[in-house]
């Protein structure tokens, strides 16, 4: 079978997800235009052999109703017989738009492919498409009665569960954003990112770290779901969760360029790292967010890859108690997780986070010199993504 490899991965700066954000101004078709664009400036690759471009996209009503990933195609000015498809598993669209895409390239049915996503969510806002519609049905409420809660509902479930005060959750997102902050003044962020056009200039730079963020300014935060009409089904629950320590509404897009290992020799490309495996797995929808954990122990048996010898772990910051339930689950050091923050300081554009989390893992790996690096998403009904990726170093 043919050996799959990633040769370059960029995204777009990332925005806040409201009108006025530093890319509201741009359709979200245009934004993931000029983050392929970006890629196959980086490359040099004609995108004129691009056998499909696959985009995770969650939203996808409104201006990201038209297959957002072929009107991308077309607005980048490639090739028209360049064809693109979207993919949604919620928060693991993106991530699972790679897997699909390394999975094409092993079974032999692309040599050279794109796995992007891409969320506007300034200008599609997040559960637009299901307005009041019930997307879940009577019988799964008849299976979790009286049916499933939100995902901030699910956050205060697995902040109980786990013990986790609201001290701690306010300290890792003080954390999260210290790390990015750390990381955007290194110049750590600059060749992972693509500048993106708007009417009002030019965007460079993540929008949304906030460099002065303390534990002391998120203690004043209200909790957000203890209002909740379903607040009332869980009375055990002290509420914690709040704007600050969870994830960031954004606007953003990403893409990666995956070959089998012979076209890239070939096109005399230089692959940066390999998808060593890939799971999937299902797990509690009411709890919603643990699903992580178990992805991880299916992957660790499937990829022969111990723990010890992951260098860095990206676990998605939907929420904070979600990475700090996996860290108590695994026993990683602090030094390992999440080592360049995540979606509370960086934002969660909900189909491009995956291909986001890869790209910055992937500079991780390669700026310390290390080999392994493991990433997970949690997703909406109790689902999840991991993977092992190998860094070749290259920098």
């Amino acid at each position: 079978m043919p050996a799959a490899v990633l040769v370059d991965a960029v995204r777009s700066p990332m925005g806040r997800g409201k009108p006025g954000g530093a890319l509201s101004q741009v359709h979200p078709v245009d934004l993931l235009a000029q983050v392929l664009a970006g890629l196959a400036a980086r490359t040099g690759i004609d995108p004129g052999i691009v056998d499909d471009v696959l985009v995770g996209c969650v939203g996808q009503n409104g201006e990201q109703s038209a297959t957002p990933g072929r009107q991308a195609v077309l607005a980048a000015g490639w090739p028209e017989h360049v064809p693109a498809v979207t993919i949604e598993r919620k928060c693991g669209s993106g991530q699972q738009a790679l897997d699909f895409a390394v999975q094409g390239v092993v079974a032999g049915a692309y040599d050279v492919v794109v796995a992007a996503g891409v969320e506007s969510m300034s200008r599609v806002p997040m559960g637009s498409a299901r307005g009041d519609a019930d997307p879940h049905g009577p019988q799964v409420a008849r299976r979790y009665p009286p049916g499933l809660v939100p995902q901030g509902i699910s956050a205060e479930l697995v902040a109980h569960k786990w013990g986790f005060t609201r001290a701690q959750l306010d300290a890792y997102a003080a954390r999260s954003h210290r790390r990015a902050a750390a990381a955007a003044a290194d110049g750590a962020f600059d060749r992972e990112i693509v500048p993106i056009d708007t009417p009002s200039g030019v965007v460079r730079a993540d929008e949304s770290i906030r460099p002065t963020t303390t534990e002391e300014k998120l203690a004043a935060l209200p909790p957000a779901f203890a209002a909740s009409p379903h607040a009332a089904r869980f009375p055990e629950l002290d509420f914690k969760i709040t704007a600050g320590n969870a994830s960031q509404i954004t606007d953003g897009a990403a893409a990666i360029l995956v070959t089998s290992e012979e076209r890239a020799e070939t096109l005399g490309l230089t692959p940066r790292a390999r998808v060593v495996a890939t799971a999937v797995t299902g797990d509690d929808p009411v709890l919603m967010l643990t699903g992580p954990i178990p992805a991880t122990h299916k992957l660790l048996a499937r990829s022969g890859v111990h723990l010890d010898d992951i260098g860095a772990v990206e676990v998605n910051e939907a929420f904070a108690p979600v990475p700090l339930a996996w860290q108590a689950e695994f026993g990683v050091d602090d030094e390992v997780l999440n080592p360049r923050g995540g979606a509370i300081a960086l934002g969660h554009p909900l189909g491009a986070s995956g291909v986001r989390l890869t790209t910055t893992l992937l500079g991780f790996l390669e700026d310390t010199g290390r080999r392994y690096g493991l990433q997970t998403m949690c997703e909406a009904g109790g689902m999840a993504n991991a993977m092992v990726l190998e860094s070749y170093g290259r920098n």
